[in-house]
């Protein structure tokens, strides 16, 4: 099975499943992200967001441009794209691979991504799909992951349990995933032999909370745990969680999981 195949697969079944379930965490826990992708919009623009998922940041992208713009999220997950339709909103969302899609060509003043654009099977060819897609002059805003070790809270999981799962394998740095776009100069390389100008990355550091009552359904639906968790015998899942949920200890404060992402804002113009 291709790379495309497998995130076609994995988006449309388990891991599509599961982040619509907890659309309501994840919306509400990165908001200020999506609320610092609304702001790169300005009104009358035609925006694509890439890997738009459940359409949060679509939304607030629409908000942005007004009743004279238009916002477009596109997402290879059905169940996804189900779920941002289900909201009341202006925006358009289209079920495909935006790294393949016949957009038109020049159709869009600004491409954003929340965390969507690291699971290309080709980031070249994706990433000139893209740029066929925007006109001359506009836009690429996106925001990705940067190294697993800038970011703790998210990886304690998986660093938890790994000494209970030693057998764990570890996910190539380059292939689709979270940190698949940590190194800058890569992604700028990406970028440029994709057609775009002027690529650049300023780090972008945003403290962001959750609610302690969600923790268990964040690592239990999310994230490479959730599909090693359900393959273990019932007392050994219950000492993986028992280890897993004190790794989180360190972040809770006044009843909420309190944590820094470590980012890039990732630029380029078409």
């Amino acid at each position: 099975m291709s790379i495309a195949d497998e995130q076609r697969e994995l988006w449309n079944g388990t891991a599509g499943q599961a982040w619509v379930a907890v659309q309501d965490i994840t919306d509400t826990t990165f908001a200020p992200l999506a609320r610092l992708l609304a702001a790169e919009a300005r009104p009358g623009e035609r925006v694509l967001d890439v890997g738009c998922g459940a359409g949060a940041t679509t939304r607030a992208l629409a908000e942005a441009v007004g009743a004279d713009g238009q916002a477009t999220g596109v997402d290879i997950s059905v169940p996804l794209i189900e779920a941002a339709r289900a909201h009341a909103s202006s925006a358009d969302y289209v079920v495909a691979d935006a790294g393949t899609y016949a957009f038109a060509d020049g159709a869009y003043d600004l491409v954003t991504s929340r965390f969507g654009v690291m699971f290309f099977a080709d980031p070249v060819a994706a990433f000139a799909n893209l740029r066929r897609a925007t006109r001359s002059g506009g836009r690429l805003r996106a925001i990705t992951w940067r190294a697993p070790t800038e970011n703790p809270f998210m990886t304690a999981g998986m660093r938890a349990a790994r000494p209970l799962l030693p057998d764990l394998p570890e996910p190539p740095p380059d292939g689709p995933g979270q940190f698949a776009f940590a190194d800058a100069a890569r992604v700028e390389g990406i970028l440029e032999a994709a057609g775009w100008s002027a690529a650049a990355h300023a780090p972008l550091d945003v403290e962001l909370a959750m609610p302690v009552e969600a923790l268990d359904t964040y690592l239990t639906r999310l994230g490479p745990l959730s599909r090693i968790l359900p393959t273990l015998e019932p007392a050994r899942r219950d000492d993986v969680m028992d280890a897993v949920r004190a790794a989180f200890d360190p972040f809770v404060r006044d009843g909420s999981l309190h944590f820094a992402v470590a980012c890039w804002t990732v630029r380029a113009t078409a």
